[in-house]
């Protein structure tokens, strides 16, 4: 009888090492969350900075849209000029 029960109670978890085993992982579990936090302010900072370039882009677009048609419209003047002087006789 008392080898079973000895042997019974030899495979019990005491409460000091399942604190200590808790111990453990409540501090690792901490550190991944010290890193999560960091992750998540850094992916912040990111989309943030992705945004505004975004923003920058959409703007940088729109101005080149506007320097196309001003190029197109002295490109036509240009033209024009050209087949006014060649239909012109010369002297």
């Amino acid at each position: 009888m008392i080898l079973i029960g000895s042997t019974a109670l030899g495979g019990c978890a005491t409460k000091g090492f399942v604190r200590e085993q808790i111990a453990t992982v409540n501090s690792r579990i901490d550190g991944m969350d010290g890193r999560l936090r960091t992750v998540e302010g850094t992916s912040g900072q990111a989309l943030t900075q992705a945004q505004a370039a975004a923003g920058q882009a959409q703007q940088n677009a729109q101005r080149i849209d506007q320097i196309n048609g001003r190029v197109d419209g002295l490109d036509q003047q240009m033209q024009q000029q050209l087949q006014r002087q060649q239909r012109k006789p010369r002297g």
